[in-house]
């Protein structure tokens, strides 16, 4: 069973109290986003009135679009191939095309942007398609899942974090960003193009950079503004990096005792006492929407996780919660495990599982726009579908599971479980405990292989399952190797290494005197000794292949003395 308790009772009951809100338009996100990243190149975004979805184009797997979907095409720059794309996505129901800028336009794209009506837009120079696919899942509204009932909170809907940074900013006419406590970056105003190269590069990390943390923590100045309750001013030259130009305002967000976070415009000259007292009222307005976005944020997370645990669950309430997930066809579950990091509190070692989850969420979203996934029991479970008649079915989980490790690097150290491939929904349950399996083959081993499928590890698995079953009955190992155990234990022997070794070797008595590092003649003489004490007879393979099982199942229980056994 996974330990997993619903913090929202699934059912009917449900249905009464949550709904779905309606997806962004282009224009939205284009005001959100800014010329900071996207530059529109040809097309009509008023015509958008709803995203459904970012989807990564690989003309090497094509995979379905979710409806009106936003496409990045990563690595298309000529024209003709640009032209060619626009036709293909829009046949698909594709809404938007993002290329690299500079965008090559020619006749050709032109006549198919105003064939097709799909916008075209460039991505700015310096961004990364990560660092956009990342804004993008962040702006998009996409049928969040909140309270029911039109909440706002000073004018602006209820936890619209960007619309109230475009309210402060034309307040304050300069451009705003909204950090959390950790001065990650919730959400921005337009105009970040007009600041220095510092901004930029807060706003497309998400994440003030490392650099001015430390500076702003080892100046007092972080220790100043959680302290005040007024703004505070930042001369760029007192923090003396060349990429900070011009000086900020900044004031932390409160509710009650509690420090939310903290609001930062980017000004040319302090602010006038009007300004200074208008950014005060607007930093409590911040607060009731920074807690209205973290109980929606909250409520979003517990329903997927409650959808996501009911499926791979299995059982009747399977279907229904696989349908509101929109899973509805071949798939696999990866299941991803961190590896345990010393010196973690309990609080910040959830915290972190927290953020693998989002950013493996974000890239099996990328690998699929139909994938789901949720942090359940201290796992986080991802299910990707898999295309009908797909070549590489069987290698591109892997593919894909391998390539997050290698970018996630040691911020992310964990193992990946790969399941075999679920027919359908009710199959699920079975994909999640293989996956399962494989995870706890992998970190039982503690080796560099971070990745497999049960297929790669089955008979370690099933190992390891006897072992529990052998432990669970109190059942302890029998002739010979438990009498081999105990002589070893009561004389300071090595009999059972050595008989390990010779298994191990195929009966090639010298590369297994050389594993334990003695003389071949050493080694005749303790076989001679494990066979004559044990009554073992090594030419019949039945008492080979019994001592060697018994010897796999200690290896994987770590059963390595008498005590162990007996006990």
């Amino acid at each position: 069973m996974l330990e997993h308790k619903p913090a929202v009772p699934y059912g009917e009951g449900m249905r009464h109290t949550v709904t779905r809100h309606p997806r962004a338009s282009l224009g939205r996100v284009l005001d959100d986003v800014g010329s900071t990243l996207l530059d529109l190149v040809l097309g009509k975004p008023d015509s958008v009135t709803e995203i459904g979805g970012v989807a990564i184009h690989d003309p090497h797997d094509e995979a379905p679009l979710p409806t009106s979907a936003m496409v990045l095409a990563v690595d298309v720059r000529e024209a003709s191939a640009i032209a060619d794309l626009v036709t293909h996505v829009a046949d698909q129901g594709a809404a938007v095309l993002v290329v690299r800028a500079p965008v090559s336009v020619d006749q050709q794209v032109q006549d198919a942007v105003s064939r097709t009506g799909v916008v075209l837009l460039g991505l700015t120079r310096g961004a990364s398609w990560t660092q956009l696919t990342t804004l993008l899942r962040s702006t998009l509204a996409g049928e969040e899942v909140g309270v029911t009932g039109s909440e706002s909170l000073g004018g602006i809907p209820a936890g619209d974090l960007f619309a109230v940074a475009n309210a402060v900013s034309a307040l304050l006419d300069s451009p705003v960003t909204i950090e959390d406590r950790n001065l990650r970056v919730l959400a921005f105003s337009g105009r970040q193009d007009e600041v220095d190269q510092s901004r930029v590069e807060t706003v497309l990390g998400r994440q003030v950079p490392e650099r001015l943390i430390r500076a702003l923590d080892e100046g007092g100045m972080l220790q100043e503004l959680y302290r005040s309750s007024r703004p505070v001013f930042l001369d760029p030259m007192s923090l003396d990096f060349a990429d900070v130009v011009y000086p900020r305002v900044a004031i932390a967000v409160r509710a009650g005792d509690e420090i939310l976070g903290s609001m930062w415009a980017a000004v040319r000259q302090p602010l006038t006492a009007e300004r200074e007292q208008g950014f005060v009222d607007c930093a409590k307005l911040v607060a009731l929407h920074m807690l209205r976005h973290r109980a929606g944020a909250d409520v979003e997370r517990r329903l997927r996780t409650d959808l996501v645990a009911t499926v791979l669950e299995g059982g009747p309430g399977a279907r229904e919660a696989a349908s509101r997930l929109r899973l509805t066809q071949r798939a696999v579950v990866l299941a991803l495990a961190q590896t345990t990091k010393p010196g973690l509190s309990a609080a910040r070692l959830e915290a972190e599982r927290e953020r693998l989850a989002s950013a493996y969420a974000m890239n099996l979203s990328a690998a699929h726009p139909g994938s789901a996934a949720a942090l359940v029991g201290g796992v986080v479970y991802g299910i990707l579908p898999i295309e009908h008649g797909a070549c590489d079915e069987y290698h591109r989980p892997l593919r894909i599971a391998e390539d997050f490790l290698r970018r996630t690097g040691s911020r992310g150290a964990g193992v990946i479980g790969v399941g075999r491939i679920a027919a359908n929904v009710a199959a699920l349950a079975q994909s999640r405990r293989d996956a399962d399996r494989v995870v706890r083959v992998l970190r039982s081993q503690g080796s560099a292989k971070r990745v497999s499928t049960i297929s790669d590890v089955w008979c370690d698995s099933l190992l390891l399952q006897l072992g529990d079953l052998m432990a669970a009955e109190e059942q302890p190992l029998t002739e010979p190797i438990a009498g081999l155990l105990a002589y070893d234990s009561t004389h300071g022997t090595v009999l059972v290494e050595t008989l390990h070794a010779w298994l191990d070797a195929f009966g090639d008595v010298k590369a297994a005197a050389a594993v334990l590092n003695v003389h071949p003649n050493t080694f005749r003489y303790r076989l001679k000794r494990l066979v004559e004490i044990g009554e073992l007879d090594l030419s019949d393979p039945q008492v080979r292949f019994a001592a060697m099982f018994q010897l796999r199942l200690m290896e994987g229980q770590g059963r390595r003395s008498a005590a162990g056994v007996h006990g």
